[in-house]
């Protein structure tokens, strides 16, 4: 390790846990969106993440004639969306994960997360392993290749809830480079929650990364499969000396309307894989199975 990479500041990030509630105008949606981004900024935050389907809230604005919005209408919101994080992103100067949001693409409907940056770029990530109530309820499509982002802060990545679930996409992302996984979700009960938040532990442990998470809190009553929502956010560390012993650097309360925000120390990755209690990313036996060889 040089002496410059040494001396790399903390990166900062803020998660929220966005609180889905009846929304009657886009316009309350993006009072909403710039309350948490303001707040964050408030805190110097680097990057700021956002929860999956957060903007299934726009499903709950009144539709001419009556008519309940349904997935196939959130499309319709996207070049507002994208209008309101950029225009946030370059007046802050900060990185947002826009959590996901449902874009169609050649006639099919991808969960997609969005990375706005400062100077007006949007990156996107669709998520690779679709739910089935995604599948059959939704008719949601899953994407086809994992992106590595370089920032001038850090390499990143971006997989969203169910995906976190898959070891070897989180190992491909550690390959290509990322040292922090951002992962938005969207679970309605404890089994779901408990399910993503063990397997953010897991992958931080597996692959010696940072792991960011956060979750949807409240409920939309006149929107199907977003009726429920048990969401937390918390920054997930690997579980060694320089860490704290539990792995969570921050958590927010359980169903809180509310922002974390903590420092992630970029160096302390680089030590634990060097010299740590164990160096899982190193002695991984790819003799005995497969593992990503930088060409996939």
């Amino acid at each position: 390790m040089t002496e410059a990479e040494r001396r790399v500041p903390p990166l900062r990030v803020s998660a929220v846990q966005y609180h889905l509630h009846t929304v009657r105008s886009f316009d309350e949606f993006a009072a909403q969106v710039t309350h948490y981004v303001k707040t964050a900024q408030e805190f110097d935050a680097e990057f700021v993440l956002f929860p999956e389907f957060f903007t299934t809230q726009l499903l709950s604005i009144p539709l001419e004639g009556g008519r309940q919005a349904t997935i196939d209408d959130l499309p319709s919101y996207t070049e507002m969306y994208t209008e309101l994080f950029t225009s946030l992103a370059k007046d802050t100067g900060m990185y947002l994960i826009g959590g996901t949001h449902v874009i169609r693409q050649d006639g099919k409907l991808y969960n997609t997360a969005h990375l706005f940056t400062p100077d007006g770029h949007v990156h996107r990530q669709a998520k690779l392993h679709i739910t089935p109530t995604e599948v059959n309820e939704w008719n949601i499509a899953p994407g086809d290749g994992l992106h590595v982002f370089e920032t001038d802060k850090a390499t990143i990545a971006v997989l969203t809830c169910y995906d976190i679930e898959f070891p070897e996409i989180v190992r491909m992302a550690r390959a290509k480079g990322a040292d922090v996984i951002f992962c938005p979700s969207c679970t309605d009960d404890r089994h779901g929650f408990y399910r993503v938040r063990y397997c953010c532990h897991a992958r931080a442990v597996e692959n010696e990364v940072y792991v960011v998470t956060t979750g949807t809190v409240g409920s939309l009553p006149t929107v199907d499969f977003m009726r429920a929502n048990f969401g937390q956010a918390a920054v997930i560390t690997p579980n060694d000396i320089p860490f704290p012993p539990g792995g969570v650097l921050a958590a927010g309360e359980i169903n809180g309307d509310m922002i974390i925000t903590a420092d992630l120390d970029l160096s302390l990755l680089r030590k634990v894989r060097e010299k740590g209690s164990v160096t899982t990313w190193r002695d991984r036996r790819t003799d005995l199975y497969p593992d990503w060889n930088g060409t996939a």
